[in-house]
């Protein structure tokens, strides 16, 4: 009983969340479109799917995923070993960065754009090894951003250094990959960051900076999601600067 209460106050916490919303499309659908709501029963039976389908996922971070990850911080860090600190990270972002489904689909469509420029074979076994290679790039870039952030958490370093230094290391790969790829790369990071990737980041850097003497929670745990978004174009640049000049 008392998990259908807390579930049905996420409910209703997203269904004020969706009213502004539901307000703008109904405001511009009527006043300046000036036409109906297409399908307006399948209209409304999507939202209450949604407003449901909200409700349950942020129960489920509440009972799993947030205490998953602050519990395995925490763990980690009792063991005092970096290694394992440091192959969970790596194999949570990889992991998770292979399965991302926007990931994917991203990764074919570059596969597919590089074909019709003419950069690759026009056969689908080359689009197929292309969309890979783009997908395990942004992997070990996800991966090897939060070895780095929980690198960071464990020694204290400040964010905004390390944030300047890939900055700048993406300024200096640039010019060496192909031209086509400077937008995709920018966008490979972004595109991992799912509704589970976050959460669980989120959720290891609290546990390891609430477990580590000296650090706090809120400067120290926070930053493994900026350093997602950026370090895999790193990584995206120098594939595509490699398959250029394998090509």
């Amino acid at each position: 009983m008392k998990e259908l209460i807390s579930i049905g106050r996420n409910i209703l916490r997203h269904m004020k969340d969706v009213a502004p919303l539901l307000v703008v499309i109904t405001f511009f659908q009527g006043a300046v479109l000036r036409q109906p709501l297409p399908d307006l029963p399948g209209i409304m039976l999507g939202l209450v799917l949604l407003v449901m389908g909200l409700g349950l996922f942020m129960r489920g971070l509440e009972i799993a995923l947030f205490p998953a990850g602050e519990s395995i911080g925490r763990a980690l860090v009792r063991m005092g070993s970096l290694r394992w600190l440091f192959t969970f990270s790596f194999l949570v972002g990889f992991g998770t960065a292979m399965a991302e489904p926007a990931l994917i689909t991203v990764a074919d469509r570059v596969a597919f754009t590089v074909v019709e420029a003419g950069m690759i074979a026009d056969t689908p076994r080359a689009a197929q090894w292309y969309a890979l290679g783009f997908r395990l790039s942004v992997a070990f870039g996800v991966g090897s951003a939060l070895m780095l952030g929980v690198l960071r958490t464990v020694k204290g370093w400040a964010l905004h250094g390390l944030l300047a230094a890939a900055v700048f290391a993406i300024a200096l790969i640039l010019p060496l990959a192909p031209a086509e790829f400077s937008a995709v790369a920018l966008d490979a990071g972004p595109v991992t960051l799912s509704t589970i990737t976050v959460p669980l980041v989120t959720a290891l850097g609290i546990g390891l900076a609430s477990s580590i003497a000296g650090r706090n929670p809120l400067s120290d745990g926070f930053g493994l999601v900026a350093l997602t978004a950026i370090l895999p174009a790193i990584f995206v640049l120098a594939y595509g600067a490699l398959a250029g000049a394998l090509a």
